[in-house]
């Protein structure tokens, strides 16, 4: 019998596995569709010896010490900072859009106090913020607004922005300094030795037991179990009862170089050529030493896994359809980007997964403090009416 069945191996299953094994002493089944553990963060290393993402980039980056603590305890970390560039009208400039991106891109010599109001001279007045469109027009105007994430959002989502709710662009700032870093948070950095090592090590508990190519709804009526956790799409647990929840998926194409270096930065971003968005170079990441160099083009798509919920009123609204009944089913622990149908960095879903199992603590020790009535038989008949038929 095991305490908990927890379905996905990825980020939320691992980091719930580790706490409730370690911590609990419970007895944990993990199920994962794959063959193999991580999730989408799943690393290894090619043919060629080059350690890659199979499922393009994971930038490691956190505000949170208890989260950065939490993963530290599973892996030593290499300082990295990342940094983008966007090809725009035959140049690569900055990305996010900075002072250096505006001078490049137009010929000038600002400071930070002439971009901003540059800047404001493009913006438009828009009275309400609605759409993803409305976010990068009010703060940058109509040219930078084409340049930058029409063409973008439009291959990534398969949608105008004008028909995206304000949260995808709202992730993406606008700077008056020199600052190039795509993220500014207090710890940013990479696993020493990858991802799927960090996994390994958290997973690594007598408790802990793992089922891979293992589909959940084969298995589980034949496995003895209290609680799950699920971690997989919430509209597949209810077999999909009001509808399919709408994601968009991508395609990774994967090529070795016989070259060192082969992009001008980490990753950059093609938001008007080509059909894919944006190219990664690997070992920029990983900080590895090796004559060849990998790189992933990543091609967004309408079917295939589910990567990213698509932000709009009516997916909203179908999904607390689903979460009012996730909500009242019993035993039944939905966690993570899919199970929650919300876009999470890494580090949201470590921090989901943790406020869950000191839910999941508190619980069980007011259980534990309440009186036991175990061997009182008046008492129990008292408390819980009797059922001839379930005897």
């Amino acid at each position: 019998m095991f305490d908990y069945l927890i379905v996905g191996a990825g980020f939320a299953g691992s980091v719930l596995a580790e706490r409730l094994a370690t911590r609990s002493n419970k007895k944990v089944l993990i199920l994962d569709k794959r063959n193999h553990i991580a999730g989408n963060a799943y690393d290894h290393y090619n043919e060629e010896g080059i350690l890659v993402h199979k499922y393009g980039p994971h930038i490691f980056h956190t505000n949170s010490k208890d989260v950065f603590e939490y993963l530290s305890n599973f892996t030593d970390w290499r300082p990295y900072e990342h940094r983008v560039l966007a090809s725009v009208d035959g140049q690569m400039v900055p990305m996010p859009i900075n002072l250096d991106t505006i001078n490049k891109l137009y010929g000038l010599s600002l400071n930070s106090f002439e971009v901003e109001q540059f800047l404001e001279s493009l913006a438009e007045q828009i009275p309400v913020i609605k759409t993803s469109e409305d976010v990068v027009v009010s703060k940058v105007g109509r040219e930078l607004y084409e340049k930058f994430f029409r063409n973008y959002t439009r291959k990534q989502w398969g949608m105008d922005p004008s028909e995206l709710d304000k949260s995808v662009t709202s992730r993406v700032p606008t700077r008056t300094n020199r600052d190039d870093r795509y993220f500014t948070d207090t710890y940013q950095a990479m696993p020493l030795h990858g991802y799927t090592r960090m996994f390994e090590r958290m997973l690594d508990h007598p408790n802990i037991s793992i089922m891979l190519n293992t589909d959940y709804h084969d298995v589980v009526d034949f496995i003895p179990f209290k609680e799950i956790i699920f971690t997989g799409p919430v509209d597949e647990y209810f077999d999909f009862k009001f509808g399919k929840l709408p994601y968009r998926s991508l395609e990774f194409k994967h090529e070795t170089l016989n070259t060192e270096k082969f992009l001008a930065a980490p990753v950059v971003n093609y938001p008007n050529e080509h059909l894919y968005t944006r190219i990664t170079e690997f070992k920029a990441l990983t900080g590895q030493q090796h004559p060849k160099t990998s790189v992933v083009y990543e091609y967004p798509k309408a079917e295939g896994d589910p990567y990213y919920p698509i932000p709009r009123l009516e997916n909203a609204e179908l999904y607390n359809k689903y979460k009012k009944l996730a909500d009242e089913t019993p035993n039944v622990h939905f966690v993570g980007r899919l199970a929650t149908y919300k876009y999470y960095n890494m580090d949201q879903v470590v921090a989901q997964a943790l406020t869950l199992y000191k839910k999941l603590t508190d619980k069980a020790e007011k259980v534990a403090d309440k009186p036991s009535i175990t061997g009182s038989a008046s008492i129990m008949e008292k408390l819980v009416p009797r059922d001839p038929a379930k005897e």
